[in-house]
């Protein structure tokens, strides 16, 4: 069996730091609700897809855009993935310490864009700050965390003890996590333990290109997906973690659905819906932390995979 972890970023941006007061309640409703012409697409649709299927999403929010904006609108995220049944962790993202209006740091007049850039104290501080405005807004048993844009460092993990939270799902082996100071000179691809807090890295994989490609809606086909989960399952993994975001049933403008994921999305809950004898998907409320010394390597896609993904990704990016 198979720990399969399907995460969800939840946040809302402005396209830009100007106005944003005047932009909020438009990028509240398109990052969050997803209106269409076709219906709604954003996260009340991607929660009552699993729940269809009868599957736990954890949803990383970020709550660092209340303190411009109010709890009112936070509190609306946290309540819509409570009341479905799904876990709420904390997702930070730096960039909204100097726009807030309650101070969260002293000194700060402009854009940190990485958590990892701030001290060990200040990371610190701004977890708690997090942790403290989600349950503010209704959340409770928050136990988990991912730093915005997987830009954290081994210092994130310190904080993250300080503040008794025990998991954090930061490391992205494909972005910041080699040089993040958490075992030098390994690629993490599996659970580890590190400066008191366990670290369920992105599920990464080599997909013939040089480079490394995390396990996400819009970066990966349907067939590279399953393939890679049933590869996991056979070498036996501890954990696969799945990244998506509030929004990412979209097309970039956020007028209409991608349909391309879309159709991703459905064929990955019914996937694991119909196997779950072999793929438990869970959040980490509750999970018996594991620690893998040995790292394996990354997860291998074949080639012909790759090529049918860009031919599939060549399409959205000219028709969706």
């Amino acid at each position: 069996m198979l720990d399969v972890f399907f995460t969800v970023d939840v946040e809302i941006w402005c396209d830009g730091w100007n106005n944003i007061d005047e932009k909020f309640p438009d990028a509240f409703r398109k990052y969050i609700h997803g209106p269409t012409a076709k219906g709604d697409y954003g996260l009340p649709y991607t929660l009552r897809v699993l729940n269809d299927h009868g599957l736990k999403g954890v949803f990383f929010i970020e709550p660092l855009f209340s303190t411009r904006f109010g709890e009112q609108p936070l509190a609306e995220i946290v309540g819509l993935v409570a009341e479905s049944g799904h876990e709420v962790q904390l997702h930070l993202h730096s960039e909204w310490v100097d726009e807030s209006k309650i101070p969260l740091l002293a000194g700060i007049h402009s854009k940190r864009n990485h958590l990892r850039n701030f001290s060990t104290a200040e990371q610190t501080t701004l977890i708690g700050a997090g942790t403290q405005l989600l349950e503010q807004a209704g959340a409770s048993h928050i136990n988990a965390f991912r730093a915005g844009g997987f830009a954290f460092n081994k210092d994130t993990l310190s904080a993250l003890s300080a503040n008794g939270i025990l998991f954090d799902s930061s490391y992205n082996a494909s972005l910041f996590g080699p040089d993040s100071g958490v075992m030098p000179g390994v690629v993490v691809v599996e659970p580890i333990e590190c400066a008191g807090t366990y670290e369920y890295p992105m599920t990464v994989f080599n997909d013939g290109t040089q480079s490394l490609r995390h396990a996400q809606l819009t970066s990966c086909s349907y067939q590279e997906m399953e393939g890679l989960l049933w590869q996991a399952l056979e070498a036996e993994r501890s954990a696969f973690v799945i990244l998506s975001h509030g929004s990412e049933l979209l097309n970039r403008a956020k007028n209409r659905p991608d349909e391309v994921v879309v159709k991703r999305f459905h064929k990955l809950c019914s996937f694991l819906d119909r196997n779950r004898d072999s793929f438990c998907v869970r959040g980490f409320q509750g999970l018996k932390p594991r620690a893998v010394l040995q790292q394996p390597r990354p997860l291998v896609s074949p080639v012909w995979k790759t090529g049918a993904r860009m031919l599939e990704q060549a399409y959205r990016r000219k028709y969706q």
